[in-house]
């Protein structure tokens, strides 16, 4: 991966293109095509050695997006938790992110969810939410991981729309004060 100097545009070194989330999906496809990851690394150690390092660059957007919800949507009476990587009961490796509030737990349902993991049998790593499916998790700098903002939004997003399916909207404080 690299960067036109023209534009500030990533780009894939076997099609020249990509651009945010499209980055990432040929980082991701490339890794499957050469089983590596992070272009060189071909052991599971090497590669849970580039997870926990991704883990550490994501934080600090993982929890500004969290910031964001808590702020607009639950007044800032949420908690932001983090687990920083661990080892799963499955035998991969995992972080979690989350986003509790008053509504939520008086409800008894889970909370808004962020998580990196890179499950046992996996050949790479990938985020999803506590309700919502999986991401490509392709993270090797501060700049790509930057960029994952968009997807731990809609990630935050898809997250609280299916929790209010699961009881209503009156677990939103910006909507019921």
């Amino acid at each position: 991966m690299s960067t036109r100097p023209d534009t500030g545009t990533a780009t894939h070194p076997d099609t020249g293109t990509g651009t945010g989330y499209t980055a990432e999906l040929l980082r991701h496809f490339a890794d499957l095509r050469d089983r590596t990851h992070g272009e060189t690394a071909s052991s599971r150690p090497d590669k849970e050695r580039l997870f926990e390092a991704a883990v550490e660059l994501l934080d600090p957007y993982a929890r500004q997006t969290l910031d964001e919800v808590n702020a607009a949507l639950f007044l800032g009476t949420g908690e932001i938790t983090a687990t920083g990587t661990r080892r799963s009961a499955e035998g991969g490796l995992a972080a979690i992110w989350a986003l509790t509030w008053p509504e939520q737990r008086d409800a008894g349902i889970d909370p808004i969810l962020l998580k990196a993991f890179y499950g046992a049998g996996f050949h790479h790593p990938h985020l999803r939410g506590g309700t919502v499916g999986d991401w490509p998790l392709n993270v090797f700098t501060p700049e790509q991981a930057a960029a994952e903002v968009p997807t731990f939004r809609a990630i935050a997003s898809a997250d609280l729309h299916n929790l209010v399916f699961q009881r209503d909207y009156r677990i939103i404080p910006a909507i019921t004060r």
